[in-house]
């Protein structure tokens, strides 16, 4: 499982020590060529784009700098390349969950999702506090099932 939240550079930190603490799973910052874990929680770090590596059973974490300076609107790491990579890398294996954000990142991340028979969910508007991602998501038809915040725990473990 990985998390990504946009946070200024170095917040992603404190932010995987501090769900480490509440969590029954093992949550972490990611570490470039780490191995992803089944049970594991991998914080993206802030700054960094986060990609996959490998295929399913041998996957790594792939951290980098980005090929270009991050342009006005955009983020680093970005959701669209995570879940586009997840895509990639996992195939009808994976699952794009998006939650309140400004702006569109993630949606075409959730669009790739759903075209290699991924599974989607999105925070549905009366639940966000910024209805701007994953609003993005359902105009694109991104979304396989659009829920309030508090229903989607149990909406993921019904797709698995």
């Amino acid at each position: 499982m990985v998390l990504v939240q946009r946070f200024p550079v170095g917040f992603s930190q404190a932010l995987a020590e501090s769900l480490g603490r509440k969590c029954r799973l093992t949550v972490s910052h990611a570490v470039h060529g780490e191995a992803v874990r089944p049970g594991h929680v991998l914080v993206a770090p802030a700054g960094m784009e986060f990609t996959f590596q490998g295929r399913p059973g041998s996957v790594t974490v792939n951290l980098s700098h980005g090929k270009a300076p991050v342009s006005l609107g955009s983020f680093r790491p970005s959701v669209d390349v995570v879940m586009t990579s997840a895509a990639r890398t996992y195939g009808d294996r994976v699952m794009g969950v998006l939650l309140t954000g400004m702006g569109r990142d993630g949606a075409q991340g959730m669009l790739e999702i759903k075209k290699v028979r991924g599974r989607t969910i999105a925070q549905d508007e009366s639940t966000c506090v910024v209805f701007g991602m994953p609003k993005e998501a359902i105009k694109l038809g991104a979304a396989d099932k659009v829920s309030p915040l508090p229903e989607i725990p149990a909406d993921i473990l019904n797709m698995l």
